[in-house]
């Protein structure tokens, strides 16, 4: 399985596949995992998820972010989602990663266009939810958040399971509104755990403390057996739904998702639009490969093998990016 990580990792850092995707990502299936390529599709897919009681969280999908302009854009962009949210009554909120806003280019700059983010969303009553990327990020990530609640306080956070730190993280934040993953990219044991029973007990521990002690818990995962044995401890532990919700992908596991919507639970699908999807999917693989099985369907014939079906595409992309260098 770590093999199978690293294959999914490596994809998903593939600059070159990920230009192609943007070119060829209707071809390949991408709409199977994005909601839309812009906010007019979004917002319809979100309303559609409205009417069956599930709220929405909203990512901008973007990778590679080096130069201001490119920051300055996906900012406007997330803006321009914000405002049709609000336009549209749509239930949803946002998540966002500060290195699509700038944090790869200078902190300060990066800080100023979450700041307008979040007050444009503070407006509306909204909430924002700053994702958490790799290591090297993570406290950079963390010290935004701690800015931004000097000023406001409609922001959280994700706290990744896999990380030695998350328990001492998840105790700091505990009066935030929290999501907590398992994480999904390439760590070094230096900072991480790296067997999955290890990851898989941590992000119980943390999910029970949370759900016992924090503000709110998001629980982002596709795992049934995770989610049965968080219906039996809030059950236990008399926990109100109103302190918690359960969420999944757009495009996953949508039988299931419909299903805790109709129990009573609150259910939160997370939502990404755009064209820059390949290197999101391809850490959803490699954070767990058996999404891919979820969406195989989807994405290949019946008769394809699963990891046929990944490897032909990443091929695929390659094929048709060589192919238009050489016009």
């Amino acid at each position: 399985m770590p093999i199978l990580k690293d294959f999914f990792i490596g994809l998903s850092q593939n600059q070159l596949l990920n230009s192609a995707a943007k070119k060829y990502g209707l071809k390949l299936g991408a709409q199977n995992v994005v909601a839309g390529t812009n906010i007019e599709e979004t917002i319809k897919s979100i309303k559609e998820l409205n009417a069956h009681g599930i709220s929405c969280t909203v990512d901008n999908l973007g990778e590679f972010v080096y130069k201001e302009e490119e920051a300055t854009e996906a900012k406007e962009q997330i803006l321009a989602v914000i405002e049709a949210i609000h336009e549209n009554k749509a239930d949803a909120h946002i998540s966002l990663k500060p290195t699509q806003l700038g944090l790869d280019i200078d902190y300060n700059f990066c800080l100023n266009n979450l700041k307008e983010i979040v007050d444009k969303a503070n407006q509306y009553n909204m909430f924002i939810n700053i994702d958490m990327e790799d290591y090297g990020h993570l406290q950079p990530s963390f010290d935004i958040l701690d800015e931004l609640s000097k000023e406001y306080n409609n922001v959280g956070t994700v706290i990744q399971a896999y990380f030695y730190r998350a328990e001492k993280d998840i105790e700091k934040y505990k009066d935030y509104r929290l999501r907590i993953v398992k994480g999904a990219y390439k760590e070094p044991e230096e900072y991480a755990y790296q067997d999955k029973k290890d990851i898989d007990a941590n992000y119980i521990k943390l999910i029970e403390w949370h759900l016992l002690n924090g503000k709110f818990t998001s629980i982002a995962t596709h795992d049934h057996h995770v989610i049965n044995h968080v219906k039996q401890f809030v059950k236990k532990h008399n926990i109100p739904n109103d302190k918690f919700e359960f969420q999944m992908l757009y495009g996953f596991r949508k039988e299931l998702q419909l299903q805790l919507a109709s129990e009573g639970y609150n259910f939160c699908t997370y939502v990404p639009f755009g064209k820059d999807w390949y290197g999101y999917f391809m850490r959803r693989l490699a954070e767990r490969p058996q999404n891919l099985n979820l969406v195989a369907k989807q994405m290949f014939t019946k008769k394809t093998n699963t990891m046929i079906g990944v490897a032909a595409g990443a091929f695929l992309l390659g094929r048709m990016c060589g192919k238009n260098r050489h016009k």
